[in-house]
């Protein structure tokens, strides 16, 4: 199983921890990841590694559609990935949702879906400079013709020669989101993903398939787990479950709460409206106290040894060929390392790599 690395995004400070990417990257895993929401960017940490690293993927999990146009998207990823020395980079991107959308970027939220087929097609005509830039589609038009246009846009073609296969992953969760990343996209990170889960969003990704040709083989499955190597599995869990509640109870309008109805496809329909309740209510640690155990615990890798072995055997079998690991203990990415029988990097052969 291929393995990631989170990079943490949502504090007051950004700290890129370049020594544990380094170290992940000796250790054989394949990618690590950035995001961003309303604070720093995932896209200029990602220009950081590429300095710091020589081979691990440079992935954005995700960029958010609504801060940057597609030209600029296909701009900044071709750029950090030519810096980076070229196939490096996973042009991961999401569409976020309305309150971030139109709050914080000023953006109407409009066809969410039709605008990922769109700025996706647009992403791709830039890199592969075929033509000049043109695109005519449901969502984004180029040039354009929105109103407040003069009319006078050319249709151009990009100066950087860029590769022109970068992959495009999608963050998904919705039954129209999901099918189109089955249908257009290199790769999924999958909202919500816990061992068991694949047999929910199967039937949704089949139309996906069915409409392009293609199969599940064809599609890369980035799942994510937080771990804790340690002795007190409890306390690892119940220091998750501010941020559970958080995401359920008040990440979203209440009419629109993508992280609420993740957790109602994980079974936990009751614990998710008495979290919103009484998180909406201002009442926080109750709703901290209502998130259940086993729900964090699905979503993490907590434990000694051998329990986190046992664990990880579920994630292996789970339809992820992934999985990013929100962690930051040393010892713990060695574990996971050996566990998914990554191949290290040794000095010397990184040496010859690079002579080469």
């Amino acid at each position: 199983m291929k393995l990631g690395l989170f990079i943490d995004y949502a504090g007051r400070t950004l700290d890129v921890r370049a020594d544990l990417v380094r170290e992940a990257e000796r250790l054989g895993f394949d990618s690590v990841w950035t995001a961003e929401a309303y604070g720093s960017d995932a896209l200029t940490p990602l220009a950081y590694l590429a300095a710091h690293t020589r081979h691990i993927r440079l992935g954005s999990g995700v960029a958010q559609l609504a801060g940057r146009t597609a030209a600029m998207a296909a701009m900044q990823f071709a750029t950090v990935d030519q810096l980076a020395g070229g196939s490096r980079v996973i042009a991961g991107l999401g569409v976020s949702g309305p309150q971030i959308v139109e709050g914080w970027y000023g953006r109407p939220w409009g066809r969410p879906v039709d605008e990922l087929r769109d700025y996706t097609a647009i992403l791709r005509k830039v890199w592969r400079r075929e033509a000049p830039l043109e695109h005519d589609g449901a969502a984004i038009r180029l040039p354009t013709d929105d109103a407040g246009a003069l009319g006078v846009g050319k249709p151009l073609k990009s100066l950087l020669h860029a590769n022109p296969d970068i992959p495009v992953w999608f963050g998904t969760g919705s039954p129209r989101a999901v099918a189109l990343t089955a249908e257009i996209a290199d790769g999924w990170l999958p909202m919500g993903f816990v061992p068991g889960m694949l047999d929910v969003y199967r039937p949704w990704l089949d139309k996906g398939f069915a409409r392009s040709g293609r199969t599940l083989a064809d599609l890369e499955i980035q799942a994510q787990a937080y771990v804790s190597l340690t002795d007190d599995v409890g306390g690892a869990v119940r220091a998750m479950k501010s941020m559970a509640a958080l995401y359920v109870g008040g990440m979203g309008h209440p009419k629109m709460n993508f992280h609420k109805q993740q957790m109602e496809r994980r079974g936990y329909a009751d614990a998710a409206a008495r979290i919103e309740e009484l998180f909406r209510a201002g009442h926080r640690d109750e709703a901290v106290a209502a998130v259940p155990d086993e729900y964090v615990d699905e979503g993490m890798l907590a434990g000694d040894e051998a329990r986190i072995a046992a664990r990880f055997a579920a994630w292996r079998d789970s339809g992820a060929t992934g999985l990013t690991l929100h962690c930051g203990q040393i010892e713990a990415l060695q574990l996971l390392a050996r566990l998914a029988e990554a191949r290290p990097r040794d000095a010397a052969r990184a040496g010859e790599e690079e002579l080469r």
